[in-house]
């Protein structure tokens, strides 16, 4: 009975808490070690038995669960500047909605503020631009 009610509390977990289907397994491998109990009185081999199907169900699983890409900096390359960024410092940038420091790619060049950029890449939470002015000339 009790491998029955941690079965059902598991499997209820994973409505709460998505855990990629890792609670649900263990859960399924829960009920299944309690229909099986009586034929199986030793509680130690119940346990054994519940750890190899829930590793071996999360396994299985593994295969359908769709996996998404981590959506990147590679999906919207452009933004534009809210503060003017000086040659060789940081000033901010809006991008995707959300205002991020930036730096421009060259040492040497300024850009405005309100000014169309270009995101060619990251360094940690900084994002090196490029004026869109450079891009389309």
């Amino acid at each position: 009975m009790i491998w029955l009610l941690i079965g059902a509390v598991l499997c209820s977990i994973e409505l709460f808490l998505p855990t990629a289907f890792v609670a649900f397994m263990m859960g399924v491998s829960a009920i299944f070690v309690g229909a099986i109990a009586p034929v199986i009185p030793q509680v130690y081999l119940q346990a054994i038995l519940w750890l190899g199907l829930s590793l071996g169900l999360i396994l299985v699983s593994r295969r359908f669960v769709p996996r998404y890409p981590v959506r990147g900096l590679r999906d919207t390359v452009e933004a534009r500047t809210l503060t003017e960024v000086l040659p060789g410092q940081t000033g901010r940038v809006l991008y995707e909605g959300n205002s991020w420091q930036a730096r421009c790619d060259g040492e040497h060049q300024a850009i405005a503020a309100h000014e169309k950029v270009y995101v060619i890449r990251r360094e940690g939470t900084t994002l090196i631009v490029v004026p869109a002015s450079i891009v389309h000339s």
